[in-house]
This record gives C-alpha cells, sequence and structure tokens, in this order.
C-alpha cells in the first residue's frame, strides 16, 4: 500500500480577472436568467470580466501517491484544478491552464 503526501505550495496561474461587484446591488434587472424573476437584491452584481490575463498567486494543495496526483485550489472554492494518473502521465480532469470565470450565474461568476 502506498503512502499519500500532502503538500500547500504556492502556483502562480494565469487568470482573466473579473470587476468590483457593484457596490449598489440592484432591487430588480428586468432579465429572466434560467427561470429567476431578476431579483437579486441585497446581493451586489458582477457584470465584466476583463479580456487580459494577469498572473495570479494561488495555494494549491496537492494531494499525491504513487499513481495519482490531484492539486486542488481551495481559494476558488475546493476547484480540481488538475488530476493526474502518474502511471501515463495523463489528465483524467481537463487540465486548463487559465483561470477564466464565465458570467453563468444571476449575479455573475
Amino acid at each position: 500500500m502506498s503512502m499519500v503526501r500532502v503538500e500547500e505550495k504556492k502556483l502562480v496561474i494565469p487568470t482573466y480577472l473579473t470587476s468590483e461587484p457593484d457596490k449598489n446591488p440592484l432591487f430588480f434587472k428586468n432579465r429572466v436568467y434560467q427561470g429567476s424573476s431578476g431579483k437579486v437584491y441585497p446581493l451586489p452584481i458582477t457584470e465584466k470580466i476583463f479580456d487580459e490575463k494577469t498572473d495570479v498567486e494561488y495555494l494549491a494543495v496537492i494531494l499525491e501517491n504513487d499513481y495519482l496526483e490531484v492539486t486542488i485550489l481551495p481559494s476558488l472554492g475546493g476547484r480540481i484544478y488538475r488530476a493526474k494518473d502518474k502511471t501515463n502521465n495523463y489528465d483524467f480532469v481537463y487540465y486548463n491552464r487559465v483561470i477564466k470565470p464565465a458570467l453563468v450565474g444571476l449575479v455573475g461568476p
């Protein structure tokens, strides 16, 4: 049985940043999003993703044994950034080398 190793380290990842949320949340925005009413108050809305990448340093937690290496980014909600099968060097979870949020939520990314 192989031992599991846990390591914390900093990773610099190119990231598309978002604008600051609007300080004055809207009471009502007349848009229907996936069946929602458009009522978002008191949540602030973020409506802009910048077009240029910026290098951002993230804390990464790396779980590893003889067969797998999984990199998790706690500051992004525990996102699995990379999951690699070490026996054949295959990324079995899509390994995107940049972080780019999407405007898919009612109040932004």
